[in-house]
């Protein structure tokens, strides 16, 4: 999982006005891009999956390292390539804190929800981030939000209560962690991704706010799993569980391959693609980010979904849908009515 919104704030303006200028081959290049962006995202579910199965590690120490290697595979990369980009500015230091905190507890709550819910169910459920974002969006930055869209998010929102069972009193006994993981993993998300629009207002370049996200993010995965005890669900019980995975090279280097590939690789093809493509199209296209999940936890992890959960999937993916159909037709009467905005 993990669709980037960071990218596609940043680059919005951008991509709606120079969308009329594309040639065929950029457009070609970018869907490729969009899809290969998608491609990536989805094996973050299946590797998780795999860590917290093959050597049971805890959700709050996966995260942890998680971002400390997406950290450390980017730190060097943008101090050779563009070291400007290393540098925030100290009146922006705060804020990138307050959103390295959020990043950590959808972190943990995604690591979690796959963990608990299998990849194929958490990944659908965290497209629930879509109905809370625009919600959310309405809400604190005065965002429009009309019946087309109140549909939408009704629509995304049964099909979570669906595709997790919420609707019966078993799955609540049963797999009560797994639901309100789930459900908050969508709801942080959302939460992300409106810091995200806000960041791109403060000038901050998308890889910039990644590395510092990720890094004050680590930092706070680090007190979590070191506080005394381990009081949380899936932390360090001493600061020795840190090191959970000892010397299994195998175990170490998938979850390196979680921070360096799909993470780092999906937001990169996914910036790419905005370069090329108006930002609506590209989010639209990376919706099928949980078709190519769904598939590949068939075949590696043998998850298969019920007849009512592919259902939901397909209420909730077509809400995702079409709510970008209609964001794109807005922003498109936008330009239209007030062109020198963009």
């Amino acid at each position: 999982m993990w669709t980037p919104r960071l990218p596609e704030m940043a680059s919005a303006r951008l991509s709606v006005s120079t969308q009329n200028s594309q040639t065929p081959a950029h457009l070609a290049r970018g869907y490729f891009t969009a899809v290969l962006a998608a491609a990536f995202l989805s094996t973050t579910a299946i590797l998780i999956r795999h860590l917290t199965q093959t050597y049971q590690l805890p959700s709050l120490i996966l995260a942890f390292w998680r971002d400390v290697f997406v950290v450390a595979t980017l730190l060097p990369a943008i101090g050779l390539l563009r070291p400007a980009l290393l540098k925030a500015g100290r009146r922006n230091l705060a804020y990138l804190a307050l959103y390295g905190l959020v990043l950590a507890f959808f972190n943990t709550l995604w690591t979690l929800s796959v963990a608990l819910n299998g990849a194929a169910v958490a990944t659908v459920l965290a497209y629930c981030s879509s109905a809370f974002t625009a919600l959310l969006g309405w809400w604190f930055l005065k965002e429009r939000i009309g019946w087309l869209k109140i549909a939408v998010i009704t629509a995304c929102i049964a099909g979570c209560v669906l595709v997790s069972g919420a609707y019966t009193a078993e799955a609540w006994n049963s797999n009560l962690g797994g639901i309100l993981a789930g459900l908050f993993s969508g709801l942080a998300y959302a939460l992300y991704s409106l810091m995200g629009r806000s960041a791109s207002q403060r000038g901050l370049s998308p890889w910039t706010t990644l590395i510092y996200t990720f890094a004050f993010a680590s930092v706070f995965l680090l007190g979590a799993n070191l506080l005394q005890g381990g009081p949380l669900p899936g932390s360090a019980q001493t600061p020795a569980d840190l090191l959970w995975l000892g010397s299994s090279l195998p175990g170490w280097g998938v979850l390196f391959i979680l921070a360096a590939v799909p993470t780092v690789m999906g937001f990169g093809m996914y910036n790419v693609s905005l370069s090329l493509l108006p930002s609506s199209v590209a989010n639209l296209i990376v919706t099928v980010e949980p078709v190519f999940t769904v598939v590949t936890a068939f075949f590696l992890l043998g998850e298969t979904l019920s007849g009512a959960q592919i259902g939901s999937s397909l209420l909730i993916l077509g809400g995702v849908a079409f709510l970008r159909v209609v964001e794109g037709w807005q922003e498109r009467r936008a330009e239209k009515e007030d062109p020198a905005v963009y």
